[in-house]
């Protein structure tokens, strides 16, 4: 058996396709085009690349959008004080601050987070979306695993019904993956560093949903015939080497369908983040 490659690229140009023509169509009633402010402290190269990234792609949907460029000298009441203006602009529906922060700014992390309207909170971090979320009531909800869920979809894969397991349990993949396939009425079960006999639990799994952080955790021997293998690991191994949580290859010849590293889940993130933009604008438009 040979997995179907499940592409970023293709799942992420209908995301976006989908969310310029909801743009536009809001525009065209309400005379507002939804706006991204994408503020960046320091100079973290990987940071720029990013915030490139996302600037681009609001270009490709024809959406409003500034970046806030901020010294590496900047303070907590500064960086407040710029929140706090772009909640304030009717203009920006999206407020995105890019972590990490710089060292000095670190510890306030979870506070400038917080700083942030939960209407334009659309990295979803924001603790009242947090609770939306796990409640069922979520609009704005992390881009990474919107993503996934929406790929699956698009992908005619079933989620009802079906055992999920998600390797991982950080506040920004593994938790709401969770409560995102709970909501598609899948059984799920989250598995991580504590976990026992974890291969005995990932080959019951219809959908395994990889975010470790460790490359090629998932062996072939893990996953079971035909199951959905969704990759959210990004690590370097390499100047110029990208590989995801799932050792491709082999996985690749047991699973049913498998995201690429690079060329997968990556992509979604962007995509669904102009989504949240857009439905950010209509939030905010019903207040």
């Amino acid at each position: 058996m040979t997995a179907r490659i499940l592409s970023g690229k293709e799942f992420a140009a209908r995301i976006k396709a989908d969310a310029k023509a909801e743009a536009e169509k809001l525009r065209e009633e309400t005379g507002v085009m939804p706006g991204l402010a994408v503020v960046i402290v320091g100079e973290d190269p990987a940071s720029q690349v990013y915030v490139r990234n996302k600037h681009k792609a609001c270009e490709e949907l024809g959406l409003h959008n500034v970046s806030v460029e901020m010294p590496e000298t900047t303070t907590r009441e500064e960086l407040f004080a710029k929140i706090d203006e772009l909640n304030a602009d009717p203009k920006i529906h999206g407020i995105l601050v890019q972590l990490p922060l710089p060292k000095a700014l670190q510890s306030a992390e979870a506070e400038v987070l917080e700083r942030i309207d939960p209407n334009k909170d659309v990295d979803g971090f924001h603790p009242v979306n947090v609770g939306r979320l796990s409640n069922g009531a979520g609009s704005l909800v992390p881009c990474t695993p919107a993503g996934c869920i929406r790929m699956l979809e698009l992908a005619d894969i079933p989620m009802d019904g079906a055992k999920a397991v998600v390797i991982g349990r950080s506040n920004i993949v593994g938790k709401p993956m969770f409560n995102l396939l709970l909501q598609h009425n899948a059984t799920v079960t989250v598995a991580h560093s504590h976990t026992k006999n974890l291969a005995e639990i990932t080959k019951q799994a219809d959908i395994l949903v990889a975010a470790v952080g460790k490359p090629g955790f998932v062996t072939a021997d893990m996953v079971k015939p035909g199951a959905a293998v969704i990759d959210v690991g990004i690590n370097r191994i390499a100047p110029k080497k990208l590989v995801g949580d799932v050792d491709f290859d082999g996985v690749s010849e047991v699973a049913g369908a498998i995201t690429p590293v690079p060329g997968g889940v990556g992509l979604l993130t962007v995509a669904m983040l102009m989504q949240n933009v857009v439905t950010a604008a209509k939030l905010q438009l019903k207040k």
